[in-house]
């Protein structure tokens, strides 16, 4: 920061200049491509309404070091940035390559005020940003060997917040696997080490039916389909609780978002609440809690084995939904309740690792990432020059 804080003093002590950023590259719209167009064996991306490629093709349009912002759809107004060759869709703006500013220093300045660029999607319909938006915001512009540093320090921060992130990931599949393998005990053997009992799981419980009002709910005790949290995250509050009746769900209770199963919803209740019929409410039966723990059965629910299974059984094209005769009939393998606690102090030590929210990885991803927003705000936050016009200096 020293080092950059005297090269501007040294580069532009008096400032600098804010312009429109239609002034120093163009804004370029990409050409849409039909879906027979689209496949995953081709080799560049393409993107249309949102950062993330809907599909492949044979040529590009755009070349490594782009600069994107995407014009329709939810994701309207979202910046992005793509280091290899790709093509680009009409429903994504991309910015011109110039001499005078560095496509990845852009980035970063819209990446600071991308609130602004969504707040100036127009909603009537299908979300749209127009060009016009892009051309008239105003980019500081120092000289290229300043944005070069900004660029080289804040390339330093995604990158270790992308290491970080790869690490979390590979926790991720290694939970998931030691999750498998300890849950995965052999149905072919007749006696095993463990005495493993196998029983369907409307062997050990039920779908819980009672219903209570809405009224007694709050943002925190109601939990829909849309607050559970993809990839067995867990939960989020709900921003709107519904009216009349809802299904009873009590601590200890094991929530499965019921739509889209492959979207991987499921948490364990902590607390007394109200959910609806797109979430089943699976709770153990009083006569095998001694059998069974809520945790095991949790970490049973939660596995790749048992969403695999949910998955392969869903019903529907566009919005799936899991047959809940078919789920009831899930095996579920029991051993003595040792074994379970055991499973259990290992599972939830990954658990904890990798999924909350105060330690482990994410609490640094979400410390770097805070850091990192920190320093780009600080470090484009330029003192702006007194640029005057020749009528300005007519009245002096």
């Amino acid at each position: 920061m020293s080092e950059l804080d005297d090269m501007i003093q040294k580069l532009c002590p008096d400032g600098v200049e804010f312009v429109k950023l239609g002034e120093v590259c163009d804004v370029l719209r990409g050409k849409r491509l039909t879906k027979k167009q689209l496949s995953e064996t081709e080799k560049y991306p393409v993107f249309h309404g949102g950062i993330q490629p809907i599909g492949f093709y044979s040529k590009m349009n755009r070349s490594a070091n782009t600069v994107m912002i995407i014009n329709v759809g939810a994701s309207a107004g979202t910046i992005g940035y793509s280091e290899n060759e790709f093509w680009s869709s009409d429903g994504c703006y991309c910015l011109s390559h110039t001499e005078s500013v560095l496509s990845r220093y852009i980035y970063f300045v819209l990446s600071k005020d991308q609130h602004y660029f969504q707040s100036k999607v127009r909603h009537g319909g299908i979300p749209t940003l127009d060009a016009l938006v892009i051309r008239n915001y105003r980019i500081p512009l120092p000289p290229l060997e300043i944005q070069a540093e900004i660029v080289c320090i804040l390339d330093k921060f995604t990158k270790l917040e992308a290491e970080l992130e790869a690490e979390l990931d590979c926790r991720k599949r290694q939970y998931e696997f030691y999750r498998d393998q300890l849950l995965s005990f052999d149905k072919l053997t007749p006696s095993d080490k463990y005495n493993v009992v196998w029983m369907t799981l409307s062997e050990v419980a039920f779908y819980a039916k009672t219903r209570i009002s809405s009224k007694t709910l709050t943002p925190n005790s109601y939990v829909g389909v849309e607050n559970l949290l993809k990839d067995k995250l867990g939960r989020m509050e709900c921003t709107k609780t519904p009216t009349g009746m809802v299904i009873e769900y009590m601590p200890n209770d094991i929530l499965i978002g019921n739509i889209r199963p492959y979207l991987r919803k499921i948490w364990k209740a902590n607390c007394t609440g109200g959910t609806n019929g797109d979430v089943l409410c699976i709770r153990i039966k009083k006569e095998t809690k001694d059998c069974i723990s809520t945790d095991y059965l949790y970490h049973v629910l939660a596995s790749e084995l048992f969403f695999n299974y949910d998955i392969k059984c869903s019903k529907g094209a566009k919005m799936p939904r899991g047959d809940k005769e078919l789920i009831m009939k899930y095996e579920v393998p029991i051993p003595p309740i040792e074994e379970q606690n055991r499973i259990v102090a290992i599972l939830d030590r990954f658990d904890a690792l990798t999924t909350s929210l105060q330690h482990g990885l994410p609490a640094e991803i979400t410390a770097r990432r805070q850091q990192y927003e920190y320093y780009r705000d600080k470090l484009l936050d330029f003192k702006r020059k007194n640029v005057q016009t020749e009528s300005n200096k007519a009245c002096f």
